[in-house]
């Protein structure tokens, strides 16, 4: 019997890149509590190639379970390992402590304001060579703010839910309806700014019957505004005799960014509003439109706080907090939209943080890249040099 001869097979060699990492650590922060992702969102970059991972216990604040996580590919992890992905989302300032946890070179989507509170922690990104992308500022071709923008609209309509709640509640409120029935006149809702979150407060304050009055000195801006209100807005400049009156006689207040210089409004004002109003800073600095009142986040209010028998008034801020769930929501189209427009490869193994920036708009968000400051205002605060962002990715 003739014997077998063994054959040469062909054996494969390479060996597969590891997927790239996104890390979503549970957010330690006071002010804000928004997550950004659900866990459809999550397995929707699981299914993209990506592994994520998420600490244990980061999605509570939005009535999530990690087994809810779990079942969509999400492995749970402990906090150091979240912040050591390649990618890491985490939507308040990381502290200092966790900015040297980060893998050097990595990418983070953040919320960054050029605070001084937290230059510690933006000199360790930059020191570390850590990719920061300020979520609020990534625009599409057309200009537009997927991020920042529908964060404005929820906080608008967020604002006018809460207002509404406050004003109806029979023992802490005054026991009202935001809109009239016959034979009552309609609450009054006095909205300063004319921009995409004055519109969603507006919009909805409208929709339940309220008589609405909105105040910019962009005259362009605010006719659009009530082009697209219809005719149940009344719409005026920041006449100071104009505003203060309507401020006197307003049972909601909404402040939003105006392009006036002052909008401030004095104490004098403050105590002329009626007694019980319900008072909103939704700008870019909250608190500095109504420096005399207490500011309490929403988030962390209490229905007994707007008591029309309390000697003084409040500012309410954060609206967006009082719906961390709808951001959620929200968010995460946005991240699954941003992300699907500016991979630079079909495989995400192939993916790393500096040639994300420079495809897409994740560019206008850049405040880190390859160790150097590109945002001005950062780089005064921090005393560093800045780099024109378009300039400083075409030579790179």
């Amino acid at each position: 019997m003739e014997a077998l001869e063994p054959l040469e097979q062909r054996q494969r060699t390479s060996t597969l890149k590891r997927k790239t990492t996104i890390g979503l650590p549970v957010v330690n922060s006071i002010e804000d509590h928004r997550f950004p992702l659900t866990p459809e969102g999550a397995g929707m970059l699981v299914e993209r190639g990506f592994r994520v991972l998420m600490e244990s216990g980061a999605a509570e604040h939005i009535h999530y379970t990690d087994a809810a996580y779990a079942r969509c590919g999400v492995e749970i992890c402990t906090r150091t390992e979240a912040l050591g992905c390649d990618m890491v989302i985490y939507l308040p300032m990381l502290s200092v402590a966790d900015a040297l946890k980060l893998r050097r070179c990595a990418m983070l989507f953040t919320f960054v304001q050029a605070r001084p509170d937290d230059r510690g922690a933006l000199a360790i990104l930059l020191q570390r060579r850590i990719v920061t992308i300020s979520i609020e500022r990534i625009a599409d071709e057309q200009g537009n703010r997927p991020f920042a923008d529908i964060l404005s609209e929820i906080d608008g309509r967020a604002a006018m839910a809460v207002a509404s709640s406050l004003l109806a509640d029979a023992i802490h409120g005054k026991g009202i309806l935001l809109g009239g029935v016959t034979g009552i006149v309609p609450c009054e809702v006095t909205i300063i700014g004319s921009n995409m979150t004055a519109c969603a407060a507006a919009r909805s304050a409208i929709g339940l019957g309220a008589t609405v009055r909105m105040f910019d000195n962009n005259t362009y801006r605010l006719r659009k505004a009530l082009d697209m209100l219809g005719p149940g807005a009344i719409g005026s400049s920041l006449h100071p005799r104009v505003l203060a009156g309507a401020l006197r006689s307003a049972d909601i207040v909404i402040a939003t960014d105006t392009d006036a210089r002052d909008a401030a409004i004095d104490a004098a004002t403050v105590e002329s509003m009626k007694r019980g109003v319900i008072c909103f800073d939704l700008t870019g600095n909250p608190g500095e439109v109504f420096p005399s009142l207490q500011v309490v986040d929403l988030d962390l209010a209490s229905p007994s706080d707007n008591d029309p028998s309390a000697p003084g008034r409040l500012c309410y801020i954060n609206a967006g907090n009082a719906v961390p769930r709808t951001v959620a929501m929200a968010l995460t189209n946005a991240f699954i939209s941003t992300l699907d427009e500016n991979m630079v490869s079909d495989n995400p193994r192939d993916m790393n943080p500096h040639s994300m920036c420079i495809s897409g708009g994740i560019r206008h968000g850049a405040v880190f890249i390859l160790g150097r400051c590109v945002d001005p205002a950062v780089a005064r605060l921090l005393g560093v040099r800045h780099f024109d962002v378009n300039l400083f990715l075409g030579l790179s």
